[in-house]
């Protein structure tokens, strides 16, 4: 598969799971763990370099993401823990921690 497709799959699930898990959305807490372990899955197949391009937004995403769903699982929830996994920098201060400007948002 070409990288470029590879790496807009795995964006799109990342953001679809942040999304789902945000906590003012109603959500099924038995979707959870197959969707990390999907999530857990695709970045073990990015490779290295992928990966530490990307690592700083995937940071921001999932760290919102952990932030929602430890609120309602809890901090030693299994589903918690995988996505803390693949976070290497600090977690954002809340689940709406937006502040980044996006790319096409600094011309």
């Amino acid at each position: 598969m070409d990288i470029y497709n590879e790496l807009y799959d795995f964006a799109a699930s990342a953001g679809a799971f942040e999304g789902y898990a945000y906590p003012k959305v109603k959500m099924d807490p038995a979707y959870l763990p197959k969707w990390a372990d999907h999530l857990f899955a695709a970045y073990q197949e990015l490779s290295p370099e992928v990966r530490d391009k990307i690592q700083g937004a995937l940071d921001r995403t999932l760290g919102r993401t952990v932030k929602g769903l430890a609120s309602v699982l809890g901090e030693d929830d299994e589903t918690v823990k995988k996505l803390k996994s693949m976070i290497v920098g600090d977690l954002p201060e809340t689940v709406d921690d937006f502040q980044k400007e996006k790319w096409f948002e600094q011309k």
